[in-house]
């Protein structure tokens, strides 16, 4: 069983920077792609960015490209979501979400590719 753990949330003004960590414990040889969702209240759960466990490959959603960056430290266990030039739109709480799959049948920011998830950091910015 995979467990995920987030941390790094916190009340940012809009412009400025915060790095999100999650702790990976469990079957981590088993997690082939890693990935941080986000979510408000009434919407539903969005895809911000994935990396294949070997690091190859990256995915960012068009909202945060350029602006987030999504990394994986294997050694350490510990995935991040580095944040800046933060906007009030981000405003969410985010999860991280891992899956055993080597070829999901839907797209690394798919909500039904990922088996795992935490129970979220949330991120408030202000404007």
């Amino acid at each position: 069983q995979v467990q995920l753990v987030e941390s790094g949330g916190a009340s940012v003004q809009a412009g400025g920077s915060l790095r999100l960590s999650c702790a990976v414990s469990g079957y981590t040889t088993n997690n082939y792609y890693l990935s941080w969702f986000r979510q408000t209240p009434g919407k539903e759960r969005e895809g911000v960015a994935a990396v294949s466990a070997a690091g190859g490959m990256r995915v960012y959603a068009n909202s945060v490209k350029g602006r987030f960056t999504i990394s994986l430290d294997n050694a350490k266990h510990t995935l991040y979501l580095q944040m800046s030039s933060l906007k009030a739109d981000d405003t969410a709480q985010y999860f991280c979400a891992s899956t055993a799959s080597r070829q999901p049948g839907f797209g690394l920011l798919d909500v039904q590719t990922y088996n795992y998830w935490g129970q979220g950091t949330q991120v408030t910015v202000s404007s």
